[in-house]
């Protein structure tokens, strides 16, 4: 299928800030990005660099006042996202050196707390895909999925012990207990196609069968549509935006996700 997603964010900058911007979907995996467009107001220089997990991000100095980043993208993007049950786990001295960090606990992902409780709820399981589609089977059960409630990032731990979260704290407790049975995962946040209320998006993705399985607590559908933008251990790593000193206000941000009808013009 073919998606055309948007996001626009509206700035009060205090003083001229730096920013970091990660706005920008790459091609790959079940994904081919077809066109992108970014515009700045009032307009200015950036730089793009590659971070440390593949990621395109934007280098700038914001100005003082109003600030107002838009992008735009269309992505032709797989149906469905692959499922396959059964997936064995690998072993880590076989793993691609890539998904080593995806293993170790990380700021929002304490998986080292959760080596009891994993096998507990994977008991009985096949080791890999089996084990991951269990762990979001419990977090579905226990965890209860409250969008746009969230100001506050919350790691693994406390969204445990809280019973409740977006879509990011959902993922940080898979991810969490994923790493504690030696898994690869990591966090992903994009687009999807018919969120209520619409919004940027956050699932998890874990290596098991020699590639990554896109995973999402939330109970969407594999069949709703997803642009990746950006991939990390957890949601410090995938910011879409990153600001440096004096704290910069957001005044507005409005996301957008529409079905095409077929392949757009090209820009």
């Amino acid at each position: 299928m073919w998606l055309h997603a948007s996001c626009q964010i509206q700035l009060g900058v205090p003083v001229a800030t730096p920013l970091i911007l990660m706005l920008t979907p790459q091609s790959g995996g079940q994904q081919r990005v077809a066109n992108h467009r970014q515009e700045f107001s009032p307009p200015l220089a950036i730089r793009e660099f590659i971070d440390s997990f593949g990621n395109l991000c934007q280098r700038l100095i914001a100005p003082a006042g109003n600030f107002s980043i838009s992008s735009s993208v269309d992505v032709q993007t797989a149906d469905e996202v692959n499922t396959c049950s059964g997936a064995p786990f690998v072993e880590v001295q076989n793993l691609h050196e890539n998904a080593l960090p995806f293993l170790l606990p990380s700021r929002y992902c304490e998986s080292d707390r959760f080596v009891e409780l994993a096998p507990q709820i994977t008991s009985g399981c096949a080791p890999g895909y089996d084990q991951v589609a269990a762990i979001v089977a419990y977090v579905r059960r226990n965890v209860s999925y409250t969008p746009q409630t969230g100001q506050q990032i919350v790691s693994a731990c406390e969204v445990h012990e809280q019973g409740n979260g977006v879509c990011r704290d959902l993922a940080h407790l898979c991810i969490a207990c994923s790493r504690a049975l030696s898994i690869p995962a990591r966090m992903v946040v994009g687009y999807l196609e018919a969120l209520e209320p619409m919004d940027l998006h956050a699932w998890f993705e874990a290596y098991v069968g020699g590639r990554w399985y896109t995973f999402d607590p939330t109970e969407f559908s594999p069949k709703n549509g997803r642009i990746a933008i950006a991939y990390g251990r957890d949601a410090a790593d995938v910011a879409v935006f990153n600001q440096f000193g004096d704290p910069v206000e957001i005044q507005n941000m409005q996301v957008s996700v529409e079905r095409l009808s077929g392949p757009p013009s090209t820009s």
